[in-house]
């Protein structure tokens, strides 16, 4: 038996000595990278051997290149796929009075992702600002939310990456487009549309807002050359003051909402950022706001370079793609119909807004209560949350959003037809904000409003603000009727108790509390 283990032990000894082809060198220097043998180690134990074996250093692959997070994949001319994509499948008939994305001269790799999306003629405010935008001039745009605007000038800057791209290394937190919005949902939107523009493009795009891990997204400032930043002001501020960021390459400024930014006190912040960007006559300035009033004219004027003006009316978009409904109920009635709407219409995905706080919360428990899966959207709610909420309910998880009107602007969510006006906003704009949740890029929509004792004195206002009479119903008998709620899960029982050798049941004795002795 010795005999037989000396040879194997000698067989492997001539194998270790005789050259291989892909050898793997050891960690140790040559003098010691002589491996000794369990006989030439007999105080050696099982485990030291093993200890040893995970300490044999492995093949080393070529490391592949590491994409930038948030980056899409291929439009690089480096990078591009195997498989083309064919233009000749994106096929739109001319139409009259229409302008499609075929009379633009767009590159190829953002014309599939237009193809993917959906879209094929432009809205109102693209046909008349494309033109302008991509030969490179300055524009004020005068439009709201889910008129097309967003998509308007990601088009324009992604076509000018493309088609100028950036040879050799650029250094990290320098970007080439800035998009400024007043609020964190916004911003997720904007980057959410850009990322699925830049579906087929190498472009590295981060979201930079406040409420989030601040030193997450400096990773994402840092680790790699950035493209486009959308962010909020006060935390781009935050990153620029500590040297994380560089604005002197900004190719493309864009602000987004720029009467919501004078509301909201932003305006000295968005100053300072011009300021750290290249003079106006060195980059192109795009400005959107609903409302052109004296103040954003005057900003306007500071902050770009002869720009063309484009307007379009907010109130009428709503007019022609929205269904206005407002049903005259009492205080008590409105959450029976609120319900019966909701159950007897089979509505998978609704938006109801509230004009407080409390009034979101309460309501969204009463429809829990009556078996609707729902979710809160308020200033209550952190932002890690409301993100997690607004997914949830984009993805068909949630039934309804209930919201207050921190979800009425800007937020766009694909192929929601009902919102419902739980109470009546004080402001008419708010009211055109809210239903302009639905009925989005030309797309047929419903609103419904419930208008009780206190609610109807805001329909006038209203009317008058939307230059028009809103229908109002009273709701039949049967749509008034009130809900079952869903019964609560049945407490857990007691087992019951186990029988003795003898066959008799052992008598349940409750524990008596012990008397605790006193202070000493």
């Amino acid at each position: 038996m010795q005999n037989i283990i000396q040879k194997v032990l000698n067989k492997f000894r001539n194998k270790s000595k005789a050259p291989t082809e892909g050898k793997i060198t050891p960690l140790k220097k040559p003098s010691q990278n002589k491996r000794p043998t369990t006989e030439s180690r007999p105080g050696s134990s099982q485990s030291e051997q093993k200890r040893r074996a995970y300490q044999r250093p492995s093949p080393q692959k070529k490391a592949s290149p590491r994409r930038p997070p948030g980056a899409s994949a291929g439009n690089d001319p480096k990078t591009q796929p195997a498989k083309k994509w064919d233009s000749s499948k994106f096929k739109v008939a001319p139409l009259e009075g229409k302008t499609r994305f075929h009379d633009f001269n767009l590159p190829t790799p953002l014309f599939h992702a237009i193809f993917d999306l959906g879209f094929q003629y432009c809205t109102p405010i693209q046909t008349e600002i494309l033109p302008i935008t991509l030969s490179g001039k300055d524009a004020t745009g005068r439009a709201q939310t889910g008129t097309g605007k967003t998509a308007a000038f990601l088009i324009t800057v992604i076509t000018r990456m493309l088609n100028k791209p950036i040879r050799g290394k650029r250094k990290p937190g320098t970007p080439r487009v800035l998009v400024i919005a007043p609020t964190r949902e916004l911003v997720l939107q904007i980057s959410e549309e850009a990322r699925q523009l830049a579906k087929y493009c190498t472009l590295n795009i981060v979201s930079v807002f406040g409420g989030m891990d601040y030193e997450k997204q400096k990773r994402q400032l840092t680790q790699a050359a950035v493209d486009i930043i959308v962010a909020t002001p006060g935390r781009l501020l935050d990153f620029k003051r500590r040297g994380d960021l560089n604005l002197k390459k900004v190719e493309v400024m864009i602000i987004d909402e720029a009467d919501r930014m004078l509301d909201m006190g932003f305006i000295p912040d968005v100053r300072k950022i011009i300021y750290s960007t290249p003079k106006k006559d060195q980059r192109q300035t795009l400005l959107f706001s609903a409302t052109l009033t004296r103040e954003v004219t005057r900003l306007a004027e500071q902050w770009t370079r002869d720009p063309v003006t484009i307007e379009i009316e907010p109130e009428q978009i709503a007019v022609d793609t929205v269904e206005q409904i407002v049903y005259l109920v009492t205080l008590s009635e409105k959450f029976a119909l609120l319900f019966n709407i909701i159950s007897k219409q089979n509505l998978d995905r609704v938006l109801i807004f509230c004009n407080r706080r409390d009034e979101v919360r309460r309501l969204a428990e009463m429809l829990t209560r009556y078996g609707i899966n729902c979710a809160e959207l308020s200033g209550d709610v952190p932002q890690s949350k409301r993100i997690r909420r607004l997914n949830d309910f984009k993805n068909k998880k949630v039934r309804a959003l209930v919201a207050t009107d921190v979800a009425g602007r800007g937020i766009h969510i694909e192929g929601m037809d009902h919102v419902i006006n739980y109470t009546l906003p004080r402001d008419p704009e708010d009211y055109v904000h809210r239903i302009g949740r639905t009925g989005r890029a030309g797309s047929a929509g419903t609103s419904v409003s419930f208008a009780d004792e206190e609610d109807a004195f805001y329909l006038p206002p209203i009317e008058k603000f939307m230059g028009r009479e809103l229908k109002c119903i009273q709701p039949e008998d049967e749509w008034l009727s009130k809900p079952v709620p869903v019964r609560a899960k049945k407490k857990y029982k007691r087992r019951p108790a186990k029988k003795t050798a003898s066959g008799t049941k052992r008598k349940y004795h409750p524990r008596r509390k012990r008397a605790r002795p006193a202070n000493r």
